[in-house]
């Protein structure tokens, strides 16, 4: 049974949602605020924390960055009632995996969990090793090292670095980085790719200005430079 952590301020979207999640069979543990939220990850590290943005206290925003700390493989979904871009790219650059804009529909953000815990089941899964000078990537430890030295990544971002170390050289489109990355039932906006792109060169790349292992293909999307 997949364990999901709710840290939601509002009781009443908090009772909503509970009874939707275990409705198909999650295990779900339920925050009204930051701290708490973060006690009960500390504690009982979950598969999946649903996160709302505004909340008593530290607010979503923080909580993700201390996750991304102290547990680098968990997975985030973060809710907001805010539709603007900016907030979007910022819960993206906290290091959250996916986000949804409230109002939402329930049936919505279970897809949205199976999807993400379908990620992180498929990097626990494998078990290869690959290695691209100076990077080697470690699939069953779900490790990732320039130069011998790791760099944590997110799932999202570990999954995306899969994709390109797997098949370096070959360019790829935002909307099929999208597809393999999120899954095809995926509707939020494709920007999220890009704003990965952009977490993972700021993590791996020199001068992140001048990529030179993730390549921008002019039309197309991104590659994987082989050369």
């Amino acid at each position: 049974m997949n364990k999901i952590l709710l840290i939601e301020d509002e009781e009443n979207i908090r009772l909503f949602t509970k009874i939707n999640l275990e409705r198909e069979g999650f295990s779900v543990l339920e925050a009204e605020s930051g701290e708490i939220g973060l006690d009960l990850a500390l504690k009982y590290n979950p598969d999946v924390v649903i996160l709302d943005i505004m909340l008593p206290g530290i607010d979503g925003f923080e909580v993700c960055k201390v996750l991304r700390e102290k547990i680098p493989y968990i997975g985030i979904i973060m809710l907001t009632a805010k539709t603007q871009d900016v907030d979007r790219i910022n819960g993206l650059e906290s290091g959250t995996d996916d986000y949804l804009s409230k109002p939402f529909n329930p049936v919505e953000l279970i897809l949205r969990i199976k999807s993400l815990i379908r990620r992180l089941k498929s990097i626990k899964d494998n078990s290869d090793l690959i290695m691209l000078y100076p990077f080697k990537l470690d699939l069953y430890s779900k490790s990732f090292y320039k130069a011998e030295k790791e760099i944590v990544l997110t799932p999202t971002e570990l999954s995306i670095i899969t994709i390109f170390m797997s098949n370096p050289g070959r360019a790829f489109s935002r909307n099929e980085l999208l597809d393999m990355t999120w899954g095809s039932d995926f509707e939020g906006d494709i920007k999220i790719v890009d704003v990965n792109i952009r977490r993972l060169r700021a993590k791996i790349e020199d001068n992140s200005s001048k990529p030179k292992y993730i390549e921008t293909v002019w039309g197309t999307g991104y590659r994987w430079n082989s050369n």
